[in-house]
């Protein structure tokens, strides 16, 4: 990894599809208003805690934000009910949760969980650099830039198809995602040249 502060991140982001939450029946027990309360996080934007979709802890700094692909036009705010809090609404998240693999959280005994697939992972990346909202030259924009470039470098080693297969899906999936991928990299030579490479 690389050491400099790009690997690292205080944000927890849980993400679900909507259409997933609203049909599923089972709710879970006890709630994330009363589990997220007894932790001590505090809702963020929002003086009802069963409405926000962002908590934090004072202590730790720790942020765990609520998210859903969106695909309508506009992003919003979107009821999860399997999960009993609301998530924001982005566009292409679909693409990042789509096809999930299975890791051990580093915690105590550890824990399972679903993460996005690291190449899913790494383009994403490129499309949210081009996103934020402060900016492509923002701190922010940068990281992103960084740990993409390191996953794309890293996977090429040993899995350039899956590499190239994702950035393909991405580039296929219309003009605004191209260009936004294409933004990113125009300040990425060498995991430009990376991503090229994977295809032979």
């Amino acid at each position: 990894m690389p050491g400099d502060g790009a690997e690292n991140t205080g944000d927890i982001d849980i993400a679900q599809f909507e259409r997933l939450s609203l049909a599923l029946e089972d709710k879970v027990q006890p709630s994330l208003v009363d589990t997220f309360t007894a932790l001590k996080f505090d809702p963020i934007d929002g003086l009802d805690p069963n409405s926000v979709w962002r908590w934090r802890q004072a202590k730790s700094g720790t942020l765990v934000e609520f998210l859903t692909p969106s695909f309508e036009e506009d992003e919003g705010i979107k009821a999860l009910p399997a999960l009993g809090v609301k998530a924001r609404a982005l566009h292409h998240l679909n693409y990042l949760i789509a096809e999930p693999i299975y890791a051990a959280a580093l915690y105590r005994e550890g824990v399972l969980v679903q993460i996005p697939r690291p190449e899913r992972y790494a383009i994403h990346k490129l499309i949210v650099a081009d996103r934020r909202r402060d900016g492509i030259d923002s701190d922010k924009a940068f990281k992103d830039r960084e740990q993409a470039a390191w996953l794309i470098e890293s996977m090429a080693e040993d899995r350039p198809a899956d590499v190239w297969e994702a950035y393909q899906d991405a580039m296929g999936r219309g003009p605004k995602w191209r260009e936004r991928i294409g933004r990113s990299l125009n300040r990425m030579s060498a995991t430009r040249k990376t991503i090229e490479e994977c295809a032979l």
